[in-house]
């Protein structure tokens, strides 16, 4: 079996129908679908349990968190690859097709990936629809993920599959307790040891604006804890110089957005000593028009930039008429 299909699963009984059936239509149908029900009260998993398709497969368990469902997906899983599918996300039915793509012309690479697009949540507009282009997509190697994502994300968890031989070697894959970053603590790990195939075209709609869902969290008042493990790891001697050298660069980041945050609610002290710890960052435009907002602007005045910045980068894409999607028992 080429793909095992994973979602975890917690009272997300609303929108779980609706993803399954994005799976269901896959082009590609050489997968299994694998729901680890992390002990939901809203009756999503009944829902699933009355679903006659013998390529599902619901395991049930007590309430332990995203990353303990996952972990114990990726135990159970078949596959030869595994798909990390969040409950409320929506997979085009060119997805598994376009990571056979990426595998194809990037062999090596034991993760692989696409682009997605970040869609509001409406009763409305949801499930999404947008146009491909018509000639193939471009495939991209990534080798050093921590450079890559300097310029941006890269990834959203339902975009990105990986070799379950290499998983169950990493095992546990996820950090038990947490359930921000998660993810990316993951992704940083694969790709210390791989090569990255990533389409570079949108086949995953990544729900925002839903309450729950990582994208309404509070934003960290200090550096993640899985941003904390990649500079041990970088200072460690265990990646390459190369990666280590981005390593601290995106940590170094992620300590100016720290103190852009600090900005906006008038704690300019507390901002400047973010950012002399984020120096590795300093030779970047990003570091000194920081340092400038905490020296020159109104912290209310930063706020609505970055706001604005924000909607800027990830503007709604333009969607076509929804079509209906149900599960049908």
């Amino acid at each position: 079996m080429k793909f095992t299909v994973l979602i975890p699963l917690y009272n997300k009984a609303a929108f779980i129908g609706c993803t399954l059936d994005s799976v269901l239509a896959q082009s590609c149908q050489d997968f299994e679908i694998l729901v680890v029900d992390d002990g939901s009260t809203d009756g999503g998993d009944q829902l699933l349990a009355q679903v006659q398709d013998n390529r599902l497969r619901l395991i049930r368990q007590a309430n332990a968190g995203v990353s303990a469902a996952r972990n114990r997906g990726i135990r159970e899983a078949r596959g030869d690859w595994v798909v990390f599918l969040d409950a409320d996300d929506w997979l085009r039915p060119e997805f598994l097709a376009g990571l056979e793509w990426a595998q194809a012309r990037c062999p090596q690479a034991q993760i692989v990936a696409s682009d997605f697009l970040r869609c509001p949540h409406t009763d409305t507009n949801w499930p999404p629809r947008w146009q491909l282009p018509a000639s193939p997509p471009e495939v991209e190697r990534i080798d050093d993920l921590a450079a890559r994502w300097v310029d941006g994300p890269s990834l959203c968890c339902s975009s990105v599959a990986a070799r379950r031989s290499l998983l169950m070697a990493m095992q546990p894959c996820f950090p038990v307790g947490e359930s921000l970053g998660e993810d990316l603590d993951l992704w940083f790990r694969l790709t210390e040891k791989s090569a990255l195939a990533l389409v570079r075209s949108p086949l995953v709609a990544y729900r925002v604006e839903l309450q729950g869902s990582l994208s309404t969290l509070v934003r960290p008042k200090g550096i993640p804890p899985f941003m904390q493990r990649l500079r041990l790891r970088a200072l460690s001697g265990q990646l390459t110089p190369q990666q280590s050298r981005s390593a601290l660069r995106l940590v170094a980041q992620q300590q100016v957005s720290l103190a852009r945050q600090a900005i906006s609610v008038g704690q300019r002290l507390e901002a400047l000593r973010w950012l002399l710890r984020g120096r590795d960052a300093i030779a970047s435009k990003r570091w000194w028009l920081t340092l400038a907002m905490a020296l020159l602007f109104p912290g209310g005045w930063v706020s609505r930039w970055q706001a604005w910045r924000m909607r800027r980068n990830h503007p709604s894409p333009p969607l076509e008429r929804p079509e209906s999607s149900t599960v049908t028992p």
